[in-house]
């Protein structure tokens, strides 16, 4: 199967300014905030995006949601170590006040996360403190609309990079005329890698997924909340399927994952997980392919 395309090149910005948080932020006033703000947002890939990091120190991990979220992806339970995905989780909350804002472009609903790429430089304690810190690094353009990308770290508390994912969330509108770059068009269509196992995925998926990682999308919780925005039924998330994926696959302790989320999972589903030599994929009825991914030593 063929690699997935690099992401587009970001133009270097100015280190953004650090803003401490004294707590998380809560999740569903800043997705009703997004919402509301969403009709004022004109997205543009040269649209002025929010220049700050968000910076949360001293962060303790609530063992209660980990081992919920161990439990709902497939990971083991009980482990002084973080899931490889797990810091995604805690930092989700930072990332969306950054993206419901009234100086983010891009409207809130709608948005895709077309992509993730983590880099971890050794395990991460489950029962540690960490500083937590995100920021937007910029915007590019996508064919079929712009893409921003989210960057997240975790620090240990001598200030040591010890994790680090880039997202992308793509927005779909008019191009009006923006190219975009040449490694950004997805490639064709791949052989299927080696089945390893075939997972059926119960229609509350998205709901207890939702419930260990706070992020409570309506695309994802219920038919009739999802078919306000276009889907016949609820979407299983992104992350809960890389996640899943990488539970089944397994990674060493110092490691660079990327996933590529090419189609929604409907639930309930019954998909394929394939694997063979550090590359991973999730199909659907057809050979629909959702999901594909790397995992390479760091």
């Amino acid at each position: 199967m063929a690699s997935a395309p690099p992401p587009p090149s970001v133009p270097p910005t100015a280190s953004p300014a650090p803003v401490t948080l004294a707590r998380a932020p809560a999740l569903a006033p800043l997705l009703a905030r997004g919402a509301l703000l969403s009709p004022f947002k004109r997205p543009r890939p040269d649209a002025a995006f929010p220049r700050t990091r968000l910076v949360l120190p001293g962060l303790r991990v609530d063992l209660a949601r980990l081992a919920a979220y161990e439990k709902v992806c497939g990971f083991p339970t009980g482990e002084d170590a973080l899931p490889l995905t797990y810091p995604h989780v805690l930092g989700f909350p930072a990332a969306m006040r950054l993206m419901s804002g009234r100086d983010f472009p891009l409207p809130l609903p709608g948005l895709v996360h077309t992509s993730v790429e983590i880099t971890r430089s050794r395990t991460v304690s489950a029962t540690g403190t960490h500083e937590l810190s995100v920021h937007i690094e910029g915007l590019a353009p996508h064919r079929r609309g712009t893409e921003a990308f989210v960057v997240t770290g975790l620090r240990t508390p001598g200030g040591d990079l010890v994790w680090e994912s880039r997202s992308t969330y793509l927005a779909r509108h008019r191009t009006f005329g923006h190219t975009a770059p040449p490694g950004e068009r997805t490639s064709g269509t791949t052989r299927p890698l080696p089945v390893v196992d075939a997972w059926l995925l119960a229609g509350d998926t998205g709901r207890r997924y939702g419930a260990a990682s706070g992020d409570r999308n309506p695309i994802h919780l219920h038919p009739l909340t999802a078919r306000l925005f276009g889907f016949p039924r609820a979407v299983a998330h992104g992350m809960w399927t890389a996640a899943r994926c990488l539970a089944a696959h397994g990674v060493p302790e110092a490691v660079t994952v990327r996933a590529d989320f090419r189609a929604p999972v409907l639930l309930p589903a019954t998909v394929t997980y394939g694997a063979r030599d550090g590359r991973f994929e999730l199909r659907g009825p057809g050979d629909r392919l959702h999901l594909t991914g790397d995992v390479r030593p760091a």
